[in-house]
């Protein structure tokens, strides 16, 4: 045997094993053809990802650091699929639903009626779920997408020559109607309900810079129609009907370079402290509003009697039989959805809800307000510790604004004799804007943290986003997240973008 051929096959062989690998692959329904959301990667016993809402996964693989040459497929109602790495790579994955045996289901549940089922829920929250301290590794994504259903700026009157109606029709024309918002962030989540930490390790935004070029260019309009008509020392009043406010015009005129500069410094010192800011209030507000929270908004659990609960069927969640139990209201309350509880321990392994009604709807005064959607999904995994952590968490919500009311905007200065009054602007406004909000939330690893570790863990808070014109996989190389669906991997931005 040539043993130089044999050294540098076995160099070649040593160098590959320490370098990351990329499985990119689908998870379908083996009898319907159809992909399989949500659907389970098991890397170890502590480490995997999840499936889109298409069946889509990339998973990245360190051999450095993860020992394994297979990866562990489940989901609910199905056989769990063993498979080495290297057959899975760009290919796709077909698993079987799981029969279910529901002899044995009925050995180990007693025959328990829905409401005893439900009660032995509540008795064993504490027991079940974490109420303490932890540090989450976890990936964040929301989406938002903005429609302006309706937008009517009648002129009525103005006494500025270039505030006429040709300018207010161009406003019209410049307010996009549409727009989409992604933002994508990875970090560690650290504390409980009432104390919590964030620590941004990476993330990107995407959405169409050319939206807000066009408010821009409308700023720089009426800035210089302001500075040519309207006297540094007047000031403005706002009125909209009964109601009305005073603004300085030299607080908007202001001229003054160093000034200028030193407010856009701190303008970007504060969207930085925003950017992280925001994370850390929406990411607390996802994960404080858990079904096992007392205060939280699905209180079908906290208030039992307020809901008619039905056992429908039973099915499978990894090697777990569970009770499948729609709940809905019997009076006013909100909410309708479907639980998967365990027969053996009660934990509540997976809840999907929808709103079955407006949550707000508020007129008073030309101003309306509807809270139209609110559902969403949340998936649990049982731990070491044999308590339940997150997985996946997914929300919608949808609102809806608009505003039907008359608009003046009146110049008035005290330094001029006789009448007070420059110049007015009045308008008649009639907008409708609707909002639609999805977050998604996996976890990757629960870990308890102690008072002492949380005190001293660190937020770094001039982190700022990664504009990103167009989907970029590449971004997120050599790390897990869940896949984007197709409209995030189709969004392209104006080529004069950036």
């Amino acid at each position: 045997m040539n043993y130089h051929i044999f050294l540098v096959f076995f160099s070649l062989v040593i160098s590959l094993s320490g370098k990351a690998q990329t499985i990119s692959s689908k998870v379908i329904d083996k009898n319907t053809n159809q992909p399989i959301p949500y659907a389970t990667i098991q890397i170890s016993e502590e480490q995997g990802i999840i499936t889109n809402e298409e069946g889509r996964f990339t998973l990245n693989l360190d051999q450095s650091t993860i020992k394994t040459d297979s990866i562990h497929v489940s989901s609910m109602g199905y056989e769990r699929v063993s498979l080495a790495v290297n057959s899975v790579i760009d290919s796709i994955i077909y698993i079987t639903p799981k029969a279910i045996e529901l002899k044995s289901v009925f050995v180990s549940n007693k025959n328990l009626t829905v409401d005893e089922i439900i009660e032995n829920v509540i008795d064993r929250l504490e027991d079940n779920y974490h109420f303490d301290m932890t540090q989450q590794r976890l990936f964040y994504r929301q989406s938002d997408f903005n429609k302006l259903n309706k937008l009517s700026l009648e002129f009525k009157k103005s006494t500025i020559e270039e505030l006429n109606k040709k300018f207010i029709d161009s406003v019209t024309r410049l307010i996009p109607r549409k727009s989409e918002y992604y933002i994508e962030t990875l970090c560690d989540f650290y504390g409980d309900l009432d104390k919590r930490k964030i620590n941004i390790i990476k993330a990107a935004e995407l959405y169409d810079k050319n939206n807000l070029g066009s408010m821009d260019d409308l700023s720089k309009r009426l800035e210089k129609i302001f500075k040519e008509n309207v006297k540094p020392d007047s000031y403005l009043k706002i009125k909209s009907g009964i109601f009305g406010t005073k603004v300085q015009v030299d607080s908007i005129l202001e001229n003054d370079n160093e000034a200028v500069s030193a407010a856009k410094d701190q303008v970007a010192s504060k969207n930085k402290n925003k950017f992280v800011k925001h994370r850390k209030s929406t990411l607390k507000d996802l994960l404080g509003n858990m079904f096992f929270y007392e205060d939280s908004k699905l209180n079908f659990i906290h208030k039992p009697g307020r809901y008619l609960f039905k056992l429908e069927d039973y099915t499978y969640i990894d090697d777990s039989s569970v009770y499948i139990i729609t709940f809905s209201p019997k009076r006013r309350e909100d909410f309708k959805g479907t639980i998967y509880v365990n027969t053996q321990d009660y934990a509540i392994m997976r809840v999907e809800y929808q709103n079955v009604k407006w949550l707000r709807n508020f007129k008073l005064l030309g101003l309306s307000y509807k809270e139209t959607l609110y559902k969403g999904k949340t998936i649990f995994t049982k731990g070491l510790d044999q308590k339940y952590t997150l997985k996946y968490l997914e929300k919608t919500q949808g609102n809806t604004f608009g505003v039907d009311r008359p608009l003046k905007v009146i110049e008035k200065n005290k330094h001029v004799k006789g009448r007070r009054k420059q110049n007015e602007l009045s308008l008649d406004i009639d907008a409708v804007n609707k909002n639609v909000s999805k977050f998604e939330v996996v976890v990757f690893n629960t870990k308890q943290l102690t008072e002492s570790a949380y005190n001293n863990s660190k937020e770094n808070k001039s982190i700022r986003p990664k504009y990103l014109s167009q989907y970029n996989p590449g971004f997120w190389k050599g790390y897990n997240i869940i896949e984007p669906n197709t409209a995030i991997r189709e969004f392209t931005a104006a080529p004069d973008t950036e």
